[in-house]
């Protein structure tokens, strides 16, 4: 520690401290520009300025180191004139358009303007004008406005991993500009609207709807993947305006998803479903809420009774909140019915009652930073998981090294020391390749079953996997670990595979040789929520997602979600919901999605609802509603309530959100109940099947992270973005002319029993022998499952117009 002297204060700071740390841990202010600290130092503003005992000149705090028994002056006379000269520069060509500009009312140049800035000017020069850059959808520019922090600059640099904004020009010909013909694509952009300190960037969707002091700023977590990030929504005329991070170190630190952001366009969607509706003569009629519930409970009964119990299925949204997720399986089992499940896009099952405890990530999101070695197997981070793609890529900044098995090799942003592309089906292979080089390493100990030991005797071991072997036991170019903290995680793409059984298990033996920390990145809200509360099947003749749509129900209840563009295979989605009797949906929106229901009633979003979200490491977090309910829409859990009450089922006299929170916990603290329940292990480790790789083409069906749920498929901005183009069949150059395609050929693409004609695009990331097709869009819906064999056939103009009408008369039978 060293001792300092701020304005005639004493204080002790560590070694490596600069001047506007130890002045932050004061409290004393210093004003600042450029400066931030996420971002590495630029100094270029020089708005810090302060005086420094035996220095002729004032220094940037920002940029100087602390040394023992410096005197630092942050108010002398020196000082001032420095930082009001300094600002006397900045607005030399800066407009004088406050009035129509987004950030007043928040601007820091505003701030510091009136704390630092003369009452007039004695500029008299015409002042220079910049042209706007066109960056996207999301982010408005005023370039005029500009004063060159750099710290977008640096933030797309250093945080979202690829530089997309950089600096030309001299002088006050400076100007922030893209690469030419270039947009700003990260998936974290929007970050950059709150950290430039005046009004050049500001939210494109939000431009011109409302001044900062009209909003009501109200806290919630973020609603679309497994991180629980913190979010300041802003209400005005009980409208979500805008989304802003919540500052949390050790979730989402200051930063924040465009996915998160910008999605609160969809709560505002004409799609919102008003008031109940009912389906008569083929029509949808609007009705009462009375009617709604008592007609809908007695079509669940009249099939319960006539059919049996396990006529009902009822699949649960992921990203639904917990309340809502108990008492839907309260629900189901107080009709006796087994058959419930949240895992919609899963299709491999074969661990159910294998586990010891609940899947989780495995350690707590801030941990990643700390790991010396990673292997993710089966993941698209930066589609999947945004943010946590940049707590990795701070992982590796550190000096980690990082593995990858999948059979997508999109860019990271990040340097990968060992990677694997392979197909679908032969990644259980690479995995085999991994564990057996571990167990020939000097220094660690081999204990498995017998099987998966005589399994391993046929594996050939390859220079590729040995190399990613010797990673994780701690070996490297430059030194060897001899205790190296390793992280093993599984992501979507593997939790979507028809194997996804055997990957796990391998990815457990593997990390038990080299005592890893890791598990399963969940790529909804609440998978890690809904696992713990059992919202699965719960009797052994109890059926998973998968299996009540292979063997249709005759009613189905749907809990936030749209079947065909939600499930695994939307194809068997649609033609379940098709030929049930009755399908009672709980939803928010109206859409063709749902024309095979029967009942509609409009639930609360997020922002409408009180309720419990509990992250992929577990950590439980509640939230309030911020806005009142649209039209006659009420929350879930309530209407789940009154539905169990008017079905007559016992224990669902609850009166707030709360009170089932306090159920679902036993009234104990939640994070006891956490501990006891979360446990990656299995009780004993699958037997790999020996499956004959298939010869032809397999699908690769991501779904694109802005068609993942119903809020986010109908946010305008995001649906502009280059990661929402329409499907195409998506493949390697070799394959291309392997298949005798070129780009922007039309073809037909079959899986099962459908079809769906598409362009073809060059996509040199996806693996020989696969085809990138997306999933959760109505081009799409018609195909199988996720993950699967295919077929792709080049077609002419005139066939394609014929497969198209004929694909579309298909689905509306």
């Amino acid at each position: 520690m060293l001792e300092i002297e701020i304005d005639g204060k004493l204080v002790e700071v560590e070694h490596g401290s600069t001047i506007i740390d130890a002045a932050d841990k004061l409290g004393i202010p210093i004003p600042r520009f450029c400066y931030h600290p996420k971002l590495s130092v630029a100094a270029n503003c020089r708005m810090c300025l302060v005086q420094v005992e035996k220095f002729a000149k004032p220094l940037p705090a920002c940029a100087t180191p602390i040394a023992d028994g410096m005197k630092i002056f942050t108010r002398s006379k020196a000082t001032v004139e420095a930082q009001q000269s300094v600002m006397e520069f900045l607005l030399i060509n800066h407009p004088l358009d406050c009035p129509i500009c987004d950030q007043g009312g928040e601007c820091e140049l505003q701030d510091i303007a009136v704390a630092y800035g003369a009452n007039a000017s004695r500029y008299a020069e015409e002042k220079r004008v910049v042209v706007n850059k066109n960056i996207g959808p999301l982010i408005n520019t005023d370039m005029t406005r500009c004063i060159q922090c750099t710290r977008c600059v640096r933030f797309l640099k250093e945080i979202g991993g690829m530089q997309e904004l950089g600096m030309v020009g001299r002088g006050e010909h400076a100007e922030i500009t893209a690469y030419v013909d270039k947009s700003v694509n990260s998936e974290l952009s929007g970050n950059i609207i709150d950290l430039c300190p005046v009004g050049a960037l500001t939210s494109k969707p939000f431009r011109y709807t409302a001044r900062s002091w009209e909003l009501v700023r109200r806290p919630s977590i973020a609603p679309h993947d497994g991180l629980g990030s913190h979010i300041e929504v802003h209400v005005k005329d009980n409208k979500v305006m805008r989304v802003l991070p919540r500052e949390k170190e050790s979730i989402n630190e200051c930063w924040l998803s465009d996915r998160d952001r910008f999605s609160y366009e969809g709560l505002n969607s004409p799609d919102r479903l008003k008031v109940p509706m009912i389906k008569h003569n083929g029509a949808w009629v609007e009705t009462d809420w009375k009617t709604a519930l008592e007609f809908a409970a007695g079509q669940l009964k009249d099939i319960v009774n006539h059919h049996g119990k396990d006529a009902l299925g009822v699949l649960v949204s992921p990203n639904s909140t917990m309340e809502e997720g108990y008492l839907a399986k309260k629900l189901a089992e107080g009709l006796g019915c087994g058959n419930i499940d949240y895992r919609l896009r899963q299709t491999d099952f074969r661990m159910d009652g294998k586990r010891v405890g609940t899947p989780w990530m495995g350690c707590n999101i801030d941990d990643l930073g700390k790991l010396d070695r990673i292997l993710v197997i089966g993941s698209n981070l930066r589609n999947e998981h945004p943010l946590l793609a940049q707590r990795f890529r701070k992982a590796v900044d550190n000096g980690a090294e990082l593995s990858i098995v999948s059979p997508l090799d999109n860019n990271p942003l990040m340097p990968v020391a060992h990677k694997v592309i392979v197909r679908p089906s032969d990644m259980v292979n690479v995995l085999g390749q991994i564990l057996k080089a571990m167990s020939g390493l000097q220094r660690l100990s081999l204990c498995l079953p017998p099987s998966l030991n005589q399994w391993l005797e046929g594996i050939e071991v390859r220079e590729n996997t040995q190399a990613m072997a010797e990673s994780l036991a701690g070996m490297g170019k430059d030194v060897d670990l001899v205790a190296p903290r390793v992280g093993i995680f599984v992501g979507t793409l593997a939790l979507t595979d028809p194997r996804f059984t055997e990957l796990y298990s391998l990815a457990e033996a593997i990390g038990g040789i080299c005592g890893a920390k890791g598990g399963i990145l969940p790529s909804a809200a609440n998978s890690t929520g809904m696992h713990m509360m059992g919202v699965m099947p719960t009797s052994p003749t109890g059926m998973h997602a998968r299996a009540m749509l292979e063997v249709p129900r005759k009613s189905y209840l749907l809990l936030n979600i749209e079947p065909e563009l939600d499930c695994q295979h939307a194809a068997l989605a649609k033609k379940a919901m098709a030929q049930a009797e009755c399908v009672v949906a709980l939803t928010a929106f109206k859409s063709t999605a749902l024309d095979d229901a029967d009942v509609l009633l409009p639930i609360a979003p997020f922002t409408e609802t009180s309720g419990t979200f509990m992250s992929m490491e577990g950590r439980v977090q509640s939230f309030a509603a911020v806005t009142k309910p649209f039209g006659e829409c009420r929350p879930g859990w309530k209407v789940l309530r009154v539905l169990g009450n008017t079905l007559g089922l016992p224990g669902f006299d609850f009166n707030s959100s709360e009170e089932i929170k306090n159920a679902i916990f036993g009234g104990d603290k939640p994070s006891n109940v956490v501990r006891r329940h979360l446990n990656n292990n299995l009780k004993e480790l699958v037997e790999i099947q020996a499956k004959i790789p298939s010869a032809g083409l397999q699908r690769i069906g991501e779904v694109p992270q802005y068609e993942s749920d119903p809020i986010v498929r109908r946010a305008a901005s995001l649906q502009k973005t280059k990661y929402n183009i329409k499907p195409m069949a998506r493949m390697c150059e070799a394959l291309m002319k392997q298949l005798g395609v070129e780009q922007g050929d039309t073809v037909l693409v079959k899986q099962e029993k459908g079809s769906a004609v598409l362009q073809v695009r060059l996509d040199n990331h996806v693996a020989m022998g696969c085809v990138r097709v997306a999933a959760s869009h109505e081009d799409t819906i018609s195909l199988g499952d996720l993950m699967g064999d295919i077929e792709v056939e080049k077609i002419t103009e005139d066939q394609a117009q014929f497969m198209r009408t004929a694909i579309m008369k298909a689905l509306s039978e």
